[in-house]
């Protein structure tokens, strides 16, 4: 038995701005209250960056 993890689009770009805004959090803040702080604003933007681009990819495709 092979187990396959099959990830969509939205949930891999998730992934990666989960962790993205962990390493940016640890590596641009000095103290641990604003490297969370850090991270979950990064997170944020991430996540927004996500809906806005695919809004501009369905204006621009209908």
């Amino acid at each position: 038995m092979i187990l396959a993890l099959q990830l969509s689009h939205f949930s891999a770009a998730a992934i990666f701005a989960l962790f993205a805004s962990i390493v940016f959090g640890i590596t641009q803040r000095n103290t641990q209250k604003e490297m969370v702080v850090y991270g979950a604003q990064c997170f944020a933007w991430f996540i927004g960056g996500m809906f806005v681009a695919a809004w501009v990819m369905w204006l621009l495709h209908h």
